[in-house]
């Protein structure tokens, strides 16, 4: 399941936009400003971001460029404003697509999911060469982007996604905090970073504990983590 982050101040415009996204079994969070946005975790939390080009409290081609600083996330602009230099302004800011309003469901829908396909193709790792991967209890549908867990999709957020599908691709080798930053978050570690342990701790939540050892990954102090397989026991790929 898809997490994304709608951004309007307008409290209809979100209500209906949000319905929308969730009857379409997409989760969704909605902020009503620049500030509300800047006090989440952005890293990695959300799979795509829609956003109003008016903010109340940020010039709204200041707040796109912001966000590409800091993240990969793809970026929808929905905007009445016309004129096509601040269309063409926004793109060159860092924005994937920009929609004029008024905004037809159905044409929104189909653009995120354009996005989407191609965010999620651009971050797959050597995996996904295989449909599916089963192990440990976990199944892993790489065409369909779907990890499950006895039967019951986990809700993998796209960064979530990547780094098990790094993780068991290691086969049992340590991954480095600094490759997971590189390939799950589209940047460098910086010092101090604790963005990946966070989401790591999220992954171990959804993935549940394991009765015959203290975690399904471990880590390894000030290098990073891996998988702990069972014994006798490796990820098995299906046609």
């Amino acid at each position: 399941m898809y997490s994304l982050l709608l951004v309007d101040p307008d409290n209809e415009t979100c209500s209906t936009y949000a319905q929308v996204l969730r009857d379409e079994r997409f989760t969704c969070t909605v902020c009503k400003s620049a500030a509300e946005v800047a006090a989440l975790e952005m890293t990695g939390a959300y799979d795509l971001l829609i956003m109003e080009m008016d903010l109340p409290d940020a010039n709204g081609f200041d707040f796109i460029a912001s966000l590409r600083s800091q993240s990969q996330i793809p970026i929808v602009v929905l905007s009445s404003r016309s004129d096509i230099i601040d269309k063409i302004v926004a793109l060159e800011m860092g924005a994937d697509d920009f929609m004029l309003k008024p905004i037809v469901e159905r044409e929104l829908l189909a653009r995120i999911r354009s996005l989407l396909r191609r965010s999620r193709t651009k971050y797959v790792g050597s995996v996904s060469r295989s449909r599916m991967f089963v192990f440990d209890g976990v199944e892993i549908d790489t065409s369909a982007r779907l990890v499950r867990r006895n039967g019951e999709s986990l809700g993998l957020t796209q960064v979530e996604y990547v780094i098990l599908e790094m993780l068991i691709d290691a086969a049992g080798q340590t991954v480095s905090r600094d490759l997971i930053s590189l390939k799950a978050l589209g940047k460098e570690l910086a010092p101090y970073d604790r963005s990946i342990d966070v989401h790591i701790s999220k992954l171990r939540k959804k993935l549940g504990a394991v009765s015959d050892r203290a975690e399904r990954i471990v880590t390894v102090r000030g290098v990073g983590y891996f998988y702990s397989m069972p014994k006798d026991e490796k990820a098995v790929g299906m046609a």
